[in-house]
């Protein structure tokens, strides 16, 4: 089976639309669909953001040891919130956990992230997303239209043009910025991850869920445990399996539902076994 092969089994996927792509580290692998469509995110969103938190970081912006909010969390920082550590409630301003203690995915903690940028360059986000990340990596379909945490969309080539990135540093970040990024942060806490319940250890990195242990998952069964990427609501999802050096992209207008859950890890499996044939 060739990767082109493996990504014609989205033909058969019960959604009005979709594209995907494998990514190398020099660039696409194969692609399949309308490849230059823009699609909504959801959650996907968070990576792109925190890909622009961090270049704030490297520019000297912003600290990830900055404060998020000491009235409201005492204690948590920037980092925390990258890391859905910060005791942030997911969808109100509340805390509902000290720092690194439990792993709370909140919304409304990437939107704080995103504020204390906001206010460190004196640019309302969605300009500076697309000044310090859409730009440099000449995304042309990338906009910020509303929540830093689920309101972007993207095209299969912009994600693309951003894996590549992640599995061959050059333009954007730093490869030790990066490799902290995908690293687990917090190791050890527990959490929920949306659509497939309670995880032990529910590890995340900074602004990428990270594949660790988890069961069930939305990767494939023969993803590492290194991989790390994003799923949204919208039926989207991408990964970077740093072991295999590729990456998987596939992007739909239909809702994450049970179709999703069986559709992604088959053809996780599938592009993964193309490319080791291929190798």
């Amino acid at each position: 089976m060739t990767l082109a092969d493996a990504l014609s089994g989205i033909d058969e996927w019960p959604v009005p639309a979709v594209a995907a792509a494998v990514v190398g580290p020099d660039g696409v692998l194969a692609a399949r669909g309308p490849s230059r469509q823009p699609f909504p995110l959801a959650s996907l969103t968070k990576a792109l953001t925190a890909l622009a938190v961090l270049v704030a970081v490297e520019e000297g912006a912003i600290e990830l040891s900055a404060s998020a909010d000491e009235a409201l969390l005492p204690g948590a920082t920037l980092r925390h919130l990258l890391a859905h550590a910060s005791g942030l409630a997911p969808e109100r301003p509340l805390r509902s956990f000290a720092p690194a203690v439990r792993r709370v995915y909140s919304n409304v903690g990437v939107e704080l992230a995103a504020s204390l940028v906001e206010t460190a360059v004196g640019m309302p986000f969605a300009s500076y997303l697309d000044e310090a990340l859409a730009q440099p990596l000449g995304l042309h379909a990338t906009m910020l239209l509303g929540s830093p945490a689920r309101d972007a969309v993207s095209s299969v080539d912009d994600m693309a043009r951003v894996m590549q990135e992640l599995l061959t540093p050059q333009r954007l970040l730093h490869p030790s910025t990066l490799a902290d990024a995908t690293s687990v942060q917090y190791p050890g806490l527990r959490g929920v991850l949306p659509g497939y319940g309670g995880q032990d250890p529910n590890d995340w990195g900074l602004g990428f869920e990270i594949r660790g242990t988890k069961q069930p998952h939305w990767t494939g069964s023969t993803n590492s445990a290194r991989s790390y990427g994003h799923f949204g609501q919208s039926g989207s999802m991408f990964w970077v399996d740093p072991v295999a050096g590729v990456g998987l992209v596939a992007l739909s207008d239909r809702a994450f539902d049970a179709w999703s859950a069986q559709v992604w890890p088959r053809l996780s499996d599938a592009v993964l076994a193309a490319h080791h044939t291929a190798e």
